[in-house]
């Protein structure tokens, strides 16, 4: 089990953390920050200038999962994780990535008064002895009070959250510890797909409204963009998967087997192994079908109609190419081998 404590910086995650570990049984503190250190040390400055914060880099994120999983295998129990978490597709890609490896998330978000939330910061003091320091770490927490408040929708839809206006980081840790054991603060309702252990085959599924514009979904559990679809089950023809995916996703019955548009061989990226990927054209919608959409369960945040240009920036860039190539099957009536979002042959 994780227990992840979100919150503004300056909150006081990491002193309820600490306080926390002596009231949970078998508990362990885990702070992945310096992880971005050690990333600072071994990625290329040119990798590094990319980004204004290390939790945009891919590899901070993978690395939180795949710490966490290793040290939950070394040391049982439970992990403690003090870490702010602003923008939902990176809490999903994580979450996600913690799911898939059956490990179980309570969120929970600190929330303080922002006067007193100020005041703590501009009272805060990491480096005594290095004021430049202190000074440059306060107006860091300052500047990031806005991106919390514009994130406060979603933060307290997905958390349990405990006002610690009022609060010391053991009064704060204590309630949080009750909320644990209670209940009150549950796993978090993310979808648990395993992560494969060979190559894999998948069917995607695209569907179109009434001025032919594809159907995008947003899965919580990997970042990016996707189409109607997943990984075709053991005995399982792929056409049929297609049609059984949609059905789970969005709640649509398609009547029909949809026709094959690409069959695309997507080489292994470690720690991904690949494998084929198909894309069927399920046809259209009408308006009235598209009124029906539903996301039924915990794996997609939303969808969207979108045009080949709308697609482009949505999409990671091999289901980019994916598409682009689907979409010119579909106007010439043909199938198109790909290799890597590649045609050939």
């Amino acid at each position: 089990m994780i227990v992840w404590i979100n919150g503004a910086f300056g909150v006081g995650k990491t002193s309820t953390a600490r306080e926390l570990i002596d009231l949970i049984p078998n508990c362990t503190l885990y702070d992945p920050e310096p992880i971005a250190g050690e990333l600072t040390r071994l990625l290329p400055q040119k990798k590094l200038a990319e980004v204004s914060d290390f939790q945009d880099l891919p590899i901070w994120r993978r690395l939180v999962v795949d710490t966490a999983a290793a040290l939950l295998a070394e040391v049982g129990g439970a992990l403690v994780v003090p870490m702010t978490l602003l923008r939902q597709e990176y809490r999903d890609e994580i979450f996600g990535g913690l799911a898939a490896r059956r490990i179980a998330v309570r969120h929970v978000l600190l929330s303080t008064d922002e006067t007193i939330l100020r005041a703590r910061i501009a009272a805060r003091e990491d480096v005594a002895d290095d004021p430049e320091v202190n000074e440059r770490n306060r107006r860091w927490c300052d500047e990031h009070i806005e991106p919390y408040r514009t994130a406060l929708d979603w933060l307290t839809r997905d958390a349990h959250v405990i006002d610690n206006t009022v609060l010391t980081a053991r009064e704060t840790a204590e309630a949080l510890a009750e909320a644990v054991r209670d209940g009150v603060a549950g796993v978090c309702e993310i979808v648990q797909t395993p992560e494969p252990t060979a190559e894999t085959v998948a069917a995607g599924v695209l569907l179109f409204d009434e001025q032919d514009r594809v159907l995008l979904v947003d899965p919580t559990y990997k970042p990016g963009w996707e189409f109607p679809g997943g990984v075709v089950e053991r005995g399982e023809a792929p056409a049929r998967a297609g049609i059984r995916e949609v059905a789970e996703e969005i709640g649509i019955e398609l009547t029909e087997v949809p026709k094959l548009l690409v069959v695309d061989w997507e080489p292994p990226r470690p720690p991904g192994y690949g494998g084929l990927r198909l894309l069927f054209d399920g046809g259209r919608l009408t308006a009235e079908e598209a009124r029906r959409l539903l996301l039924p369960g915990p794996e997609l945040r939303g969808w969207r109609f979108v045009d080949e240009e709308e697609a482009a920036r949505l999409l990671p860039p091999v289901r980019r190419a994916r598409l682009r190539w689907a979409l010119r099957a579909r106007e010439r009536g043909t199938v198109l081998n790909l290799e890597d979002g590649a045609p050939v042959g």
